[in-house]
């Protein structure tokens, strides 16, 4: 039993168990017992909620006590600790066991020492070593990857996803991405005033916190982005990395602030704070969803652009009838066509906010067929993009299940094709299960595919079971071709009537029509 539980609950070489989740709730545990303790310090936040922040301390208190005695309970099933006679003692006396210990023993003494209020404020703030325990493993990784390596390949492997980056870099990706997310928080918080005045001095200290953080993470990237392919000239590299949308998001994430320090005394530029709310575009680069739905964007574009410009006419056509029927009625508010093009839109929208709206019995019929209309106009982009999106993803995910098959060439998986296929499930969203019913029917397609080279086909038909595994691989491929090639090009071969036969071109338009967008 004690095997089992330390197999799925603190073993990091057991793929698809509860390890990294538990570490990951810990870490962020501990970042939150950071905040508490800041926001401890302002008499008017704790003050009036003193009792949740002591049943938050408990709480934190109760998950860290049942770490530290599980991990000391499966201390023998740790290969750390296991080495000799007294195994739990060896993890008693570890650096690690020492600083959970020292995170929940405060709590403890408390209860039976007098100890001084700021004194245990402090030594709660040792929990923050805790996050050691993760940090440690993933930079003796990070070493080991990048053995032999020089500094501006091993900074490029920290903010940049490769190979060599390991966990390291997505503890630094969720780094860069936890400032994001509390940053743009104090942005919008710091807009009521009744908090603002409150945390006026923690909230500057946080924005220069955070602009350092940004900053250093631009700095860093410039730096190392010539190790990256297509950016390899130390000069037109950067320069090209910089006009780049991720890029140029990043520069604007920390602008408005040098800005406001060098030039108030010359330009009132407290407008440029609100800008601090695009550090949410940084979010963007951290989510394969984004790069998907840009893709399928540029895909649709045509059709897209083609409902707009649908929807376009229709709303300055209604807005030209609406100013027509209603201008003589309510001069005031259908007082010209741009004026009515608003309430057009509105009421094409289907949200209809009643501050524009018609009295003439003619007006309001023109409405209701507007408003039916609108229902239908207005949903083309979202099917489009929602039908596009979803075809996108199906063949990315074929495309992956291709890799898979030729990664099986050789029978096995190494550690560099594992990392890709992570990459490539976390961008596409599947799960464990999924990825490795990819990988399981990806071997036996190559199974089979072994079994039936260089067989005839007189061969072939006298074994079914391999017959319909070569059939289904040859349709797969012909899929594959009708989703990637250019339609019009391929079109044009097979109604040749010199290049191809009847039925070839029938098999042709069954396959174009099952592989068009829902």
């Amino acid at each position: 039993m004690r095997a089992f539980f330390h197999q799925w609950l603190l073993d990091p070489n057991t793929r698809g168990n509860y390890q990294a989740a538990i570490d990951r709730f810990v870490a962020l545990l501990i970042i939150a017992n950071l905040f508490a303790l800041v926001l401890e310090g302002v008499p008017a936040i704790h003050d009036p909620y003193k009792e949740w922040f002591h049943i938050f301390d408990i709480f934190s208190v109760v998950v860290f006590t049942v770490e530290y005695l599980t991990r000391l309970y499966l201390a023998p099933e740790d290969e750390e600790f296991r080495r000799g006679a007294f195994p739990r003692w060896n993890y008693v006396r570890s650096p690690f066991a020492v600083i959970d210990l020292i995170a929940i023993l405060p709590f403890y003494l408390a209860a039976f020492i007098a100890v001084d209020l700021r004194m245990l404020r402090a030594l709660r703030l040792l929990r923050i070593f805790k996050i050691l325990r993760v940090l440690l493993p993933a930079y003796r990784e990070f070493q080991e990857l990048n053995r032999g390596r020089s500094f501006r390949q091993k900074v490029h492997a920290l903010v940049w996803p490769s190979a060599y980056g390991g966990q390291l870099h997505e503890f630094f990706d969720t780094f860069i991405m936890v400032w994001v997310v509390v940053s743009v928080l104090a942005v919008v918080l710091e807009s009521v005033l009744a908090i603002h005045y409150v945390l006026n001095l923690e909230f500057v200290i946080l924005d220069i916190v955070a602009v350092g953080v940004f900053t250093m993470e631009y700095l860093l990237r410039m730096y190392s982005v010539v190790e990256s392919e297509g950016h390899r000239h130390p000069v037109v590299g950067r320069v090209k990395y910089a006009s780049s949308g991720n890029a140029i998001i990043d520069f604007l994430a920390v602008i408005p602030f040098f800005l406001e320090a060098f030039l108030h005394h010359l330009f009132d530029l407290r407008f440029l704070r609100v800008f601090r709310l695009l550090r949410l575009l940084k979010l963007t680069k951290y989510t394969g969803a984004t790069s998907t739905m840009f893709v399928v964007i540029k895909r649709e574009w045509p059709v897209m652009a083609g409902a707009g410009f649908i929807m376009l006419l229709l709303v300055v056509l209604t807005a030209s009838l609406g100013y027509l029927f209603e201008h003589e009625a309510q001069p005031d508010k259908f007082e010209n066509i741009p004026q009515a093009i608003y309430w057009a839109v509105i009421t094409l929208a289907s949200v209809g906010y009643g501050d524009i709206s018609p009295v003439t019995p003619i007006g309001r019929f023109m409405t209701i067929i507007l408003a039916l209309m609108g229902i239908g106009i207005f949903a083309i982009p979202a099917a489009l993009l929602s039908s596009a999106f979803s075809d996108q993803l199906r063949i990315e995910r074929e495309t992956l299940a291709n890799v898979l098959y030729n990664m099986m060439a050789d029978g096995q998986i190494s550690h560099e094709e594992q990392e890709i296929i992570d990459r490539e499930a976390k961008r596409l969203h599947l799960s464990d299960d999924e990825v490795q019913r990819l990988i399981e029917r990806a071997r036996r397609e190559r199974e089979l595919k072994d079994d039936h080279t260089g067989l005839s086909i007189t061969k072939l038909v006298e074994r079914p079971e391999v017959a319909i595994e070569l059939y289904r691989e040859m349709l797969g491929q012909m899929r594959q071709i009708a989703l990637l090639v250019d339609a019009q090009a391929m079109d044009r071969l097979i109604d040749d009537p010199g290049r191809t036969t009847p039925l070839e071109r029938s098999i042709w338009k069954v396959i174009r029509e099952a592989t068009k967008p829902a």
